[in-house]
């Protein structure tokens, strides 16, 4: 099969496309064929070995954790599924190859496009993670860094949902995006902790860091000098910090009925997840260019 893989840490360049072994679905395992990956701030930091503490690579690897295709092959004793059933999930093997083996399996509904159902894994998951971990509720202030990424922006949606007030960091230039999502905006940079005092003088509540842009320091000083209620799933630093690095954990179970409560969600048009720009598998190099470049307002996803 053709493959995207990368033999050594590095910026994009590292990434090239080869032929690979299909991989074989053991018992209880579903093989698919992969239609549309998602690509993610974690794919990027991966590549360049920035999360070897807390996930470590095995070369060769292939990088890619979500994705939406069709099941192609089942392991011995594997159900729940047939062999043609349009489905999304999330990979142990890595998505930026034409098959895959999926740890994490969802049906996809008729009406979403394999572009949007390989958008949500990883952003629907993790944002849902984060704000049951950091329990916002109703009439809470949530401080969210890099609200207007991909987790970002479902949580920003989430959480005020919740019935939570939700003050975004995010360029100038994404601050319009956020105030449609229900979100106060902040600018990121010198003097954020008095633009964020301003936006909510009583306190926030609780930090979940998206960004990873030396945002920790500032984070605990606006939860009073605690790390209490302060999560990232960015920053390499977390634990200098002495703040708590989310990196997943959730059952399968447990993530199978988020994902397909939110799939339906933005089928009627109450969860906001746009695919920014798609790219041919040959051009991977190209993706993680963008991704790394950040300022996305929507999901970039590999086309197969």
């Amino acid at each position: 099969m053709r493959a995207i893989s990368y033999r050594g840490f590095g910026g994009p360049e590292v990434l090239t496309l080869g032929e690979a072994d299909r991989p074989e679905p053991g018992p209880g395992q579903v093989r698919v064929r992969i239609v549309a990956a998602g690509v993610n701030q974690l794919d990027s930091k991966r590549r360049n070995g920035w999360l070897e503490d807390v996930m470590p690579t095995a070369f060769p690897a292939v990088p890619g954790l979500e994705f939406a295709g069709v099941v192609d092959a089942l392991g011995e004793g594997a159900g729940g599924f047939s062999v043609g059933d349009e489905v999304f999930g999330t990979t142990v093997t890595g998505s930026y190859a034409e098959y895959a083996i999926a740890d994490l399996l969802v049906p996809k509904p008729a009406g979403l496009s394999f572009e949007q159902a390989a958008a949500l894994p990883v952003a629907g998951e993790t944002a849902r993670r984060v704000l049951d971990q950091l329990d916002v509720g109703p009439g809470e202030t949530l401080l969210l860094h890099g609200a207007a990424g991909a987790v970002g922006q479902v949580a920003t949606q989430l959480a005020v949902a919740r019935g939570a007030t939700v003050i975004g960091t995010a360029s100038p230039a994404n601050h319009e995006l956020l105030r449609g999502l229900g979100a106060l905006p902040v600018a990121y940079g010198e003097g954020l902790a008095e633009r964020v005092r301003d936006a909510a003088p009583k306190g926030v509540d609780a930090v979940f860091d998206a960004a990873g842009r030396d945002t920790l320091p500032v984070s605990v000083e606006l939860r009073g000098g605690t790390t209490d209620r302060v999560i990232t799933i960015a920053a390499p630093d977390a634990a200098k910090h002495g703040v708590p690095f989310s990196g997943g954990g959730t059952d399968a179970e447990t993530a199978r009925g988020w994902l397909t409560e939110q799939a339906e969600q933005v089928l009627a048009g109450e969860l906001r997840l746009p695919v920014e720009r798609t790219f041919a598998l040959a051009d991977a190099a190209e993706a993680h260019r963008a991704a790394d470049e950040g300022h996305r307002t929507g999901k970039l996803v590999i086309l197969l």
